[in-house]
């Protein structure tokens, strides 16, 4: 039986824009300057790192029109976009602001659920250096930090106990 190779995320600590070159899927990375939208597919039980979400253009938000009421989205598969800032300090790289959006998408009636003022206060309170995600669920919270220990263990361990606590590990 084959080892399975363990899937790489594309998520690495880069000094320049994560949004030059083609910015697809798992195109993007982590940096030092810009924040980063991790993707969290729920029912899959997996993150990504995806640059398009940026603008809007993650390849879960690809032709889908967004509404601003969840209730019109009945049957919507329930994701969480996680805006990521990486700082430094003496110590090393750390996971300085970190802030989850709900999202739900219904790929069959292209039809997807997102309040888009909440994505953009959210962006801002990341780069800003808010951690706020105690509001996710305990399967997405659970994603997100086996996500971010195995991206780097270290920077991890560096981060705010906030985040720890509210993700609850």
């Amino acid at each position: 039986m084959e080892e399975k190779k363990k899937k790489n995320i594309g998520f690495n600590i880069i000094k320049n824009d994560p949004t030059d070159g083609h910015g697809g899927f798992g195109g993007g990375a982590l940096s030092l300057e810009n924040v980063s939208p991790v993707i969290i597919d729920v029912e899959a039980g997996e993150a990504v790192v995806d640059v398009g979400a940026m603008h809007a253009r993650s390849v879960v938000e690809k032709g889908i029109k967004f509404l601003p009421n969840k209730d019109e989205v009945p049957n919507g598969k329930p994701y969480w976009l996680v805006w990521v800032t990486i700082d430094r300090k003496v110590e090393g790289p750390y996971y300085a602001g970190i802030t989850a959006c709900e999202m739900t998408v219904d790929r069959e009636i292209r039809r997807g659920y997102k309040s888009l003022p909440e994505h953009v206060n959210r962006l801002d309170k990341s780069i800003k250096r808010h951690i706020i995600v105690d509001h996710m669920d305990a399967k997405a919270k659970e994603i997100l930090s086996s996500f971010l220990r195995n991206h780097d263990l270290g920077m991890w361990e560096r981060s705010e106990q906030k985040l720890k606590d509210d993700l609850h590990v």
